[in-house]
């Protein structure tokens, strides 16, 4: 399944969603960390990469290609402009989706500075032309340049000064293996923990002038769905509801009220979920029930409910994909405070199909 445009745009305009509209890209310019030592979580991915670009400054040489791998919203972006930081590098950002053709991709290698850094976000969208290329590019900082058409056309080999290439893909199983082979570190980014996320949303308010207290950022942080991009922009949902309701300062209470307004609940489902669970239960007694039918029935696209709104709730274990459909967990039932119903043939005396 292709995630489309329309999908993206549905994603961007969700509270909770994970993808960076405008105004999550300016604010995110401001509170972005500097270098390794103001980067919070990431343990494991942060001190190997410390390791990786340490080791390259000691040699005095560029740094092995990057690539780093996770959902929208936990610091690729980031990470990478720490990498050309660190590394005492200019850094140059582009994506997949605009790098249609071949040429497009040697215009912008043969304009690259020696050392500099080249981040190529949703590299799994890449064309494919323009993926035969980077191969080249990665290996042996060469490409070929083809001049003219036809039996005519000539391959011009040009040279191109080292770089470090640094790949965000949120599908990592979407990049052929010939690809993947040629990074010299791959980083996975995990969701964040709630303890991680109190971190975060303390070190933006701070950056934001805002003051919140311990019990403030807890509540923020239980329902930011481990995602420090959501966490930042419910705080600033909550700051405005502040500002406007109190006194500006956020507590416990203040942040739950200010976020009750947004729909977003205590584990941070918004509208389109809960509306995905309510219709799974209620109208389909918990399922099974097939993703086409589903999306009728919650009024959305297919792509919508499997794309947008299915992968949270299936690592919150609210539903579970099935051979024979979508199936509502346990703990579905008791986060709506509905009651499942009871499994034919049982209650009132009575036996069970096989007299069970």
């Amino acid at each position: 399944m292709n995630w489309d445009d329309t999908t993206e745009e549905t994603a961007a305009e969700r509270l909770v969603g994970a993808v960076a509209d405008r105004e999550d890209q300016a604010v995110e310019a401001a509170l972005r960390p500097k270098d390794l030592g103001e980067f919070i979580g990431q343990e494991k991915v942060r001190e190997q990469l410390d390791l990786v670009l340490r080791a390259a400054r000691a040699r005095g040489a560029t740094a092995d290609h990057v690539l780093l791998s996770g959902a929208p919203g936990l610091g690729k972006t980031t990470l990478s402009m720490i990498i050309a930081a660190e590394m005492g590098a200019p850094i140059r950002i582009t994506s997949g989706p605009a790098i249609q053709h071949a040429g497009d991709l040697a215009a912008i290698l043969s304009s690259l500075q020696e050392g500099e850094v080249l981040f190529l976000d949703e590299i799994h969208r890449m064309s494919r032309p323009a993926e035969e290329m980077l191969y080249m590019a990665m290996e042996d900082f060469r490409v070929d340049v083809i001049v003219g058409k036809g039996p005519g056309a000539t391959a011009i080999p040009l040279e191109l000064p080292p770089f470090t290439l640094v790949g965000a893909t949120t599908r990592a199983g979407l990049l052929p293996p010939p690809l993947r082979d040629r990074f010299g570190f791959t980083g996975h980014m995990e969701f964040y923990e709630p303890a991680e996320l109190e971190r975060v949303i303390h070190r933006s308010a701070h950056l934001l002038d805002v003051e919140i207290d311990v019990d403030g950022a807890a509540e923020i942080a239980g329902r930011s769905r481990g995602t420090p991009r959501i966490a930042n922009r419910l705080l600033r949902r909550v700051r405005d509801y502040a500002q406007v309701k109190a006194d500006g300062d956020i507590n416990r209470d203040i942040a739950s009220a200010a976020l009750a307004v947004y729909e977003v609940d205590a584990r941070g489902l918004d509208r389109l979920d809960r509306a995905v669970l309510q219709a799974l239960l209620k109208l389909f007694g918990g399922g099974p029930v097939g993703l086409s039918t589903l999306a009728v029935a919650v009024g959305e696209e297919r792509e919508t409910v499997e794309e947008v709104a299915e992968p949270f709730l299936v690592r919150e274990g609210l539903l579970a994909r099935t051979p024979r459909g979508r199936v509502a967990t346990p703990a579905a039932w008791t986060h709506l405070g509905l009651t499942p119903p009871r499994p034919a043939g049982t209650g009132n005396g009575q036996q069970g199909l096989f007299g069970a």
